[in-house]
């Protein structure tokens, strides 16, 4: 997706941006930060559009998006940021922490999913890519399940995710 959505819009590069510790997710269901940092490097290895960008990994806490934007618009103002989050999201804009100071921060990329309205009172650039029906969640569960997941992840995730026993309790 992600990789769609920068070639959509022209973009030179897309940073992928895991949390360390999402202020919506409870924490202990969240796998260790390393595990997740290593699955996006295998995922994005041969892809030179996509990098990882780890500035939330490095604070303490609860991550908000506003406060890691207003550093890096801060350390890059020369930079044109687009925040890319599913059209599930778009709808929970206005929950986010100091949400009016983020939109004048990024420009929001919503991506189209079915059964999710298309409206904001957040300007969002709204992109098309093809859809696979499928959420992180959906995956976990198959791999909880022991069900197959060959094509749905990168091979060399995949292996990973089965080395070290990830998910095996996510139901």
């Amino acid at each position: 997706m992600a990789d769609q959505v920068g070639s959509s819009l022209g973009l030179d590069k897309v940073y992928l941006m895991p949390s360390n510790q999402p202020p919506h997710v409870d924490h202990k269901s969240t796998i260790d930060s390393k595990h997740r940092v290593k699955m996006l490097e295998l995922a994005v290895e041969d892809n030179p559009l996509l990098d990882i960008e780890k500035s939330e990994l490095e604070r303490e806490g609860k991550s908000y998006t506003y406060e890691t934007m207003k550093i890096l618009t801060d350390k890059y103002p020369d930079t044109d940021f687009y925040f890319i989050i599913g059209g599930d999201m778009v709808a929970d804009l206005p929950n986010w922490y100091k949400i009016d100071e983020l939109a004048q921060l990024v420009h929001f990329v919503g991506v189209k999913r079915p059964n999710y309205p298309m409206e904001s009172s957040y300007p969002i650039i709204w992109i098309d890519v093809p859809n696979m029906n499928l959420s992180s969640t959906d995956l976990r569960k198959k791999i909880a399940q022991g069900c197959s997941v060959n094509y749905l992840l990168p091979e060399n995730v995949l292996h990973y995710i089965q080395e070290k026993g990830l998910y095996r309790d996510a139901l």
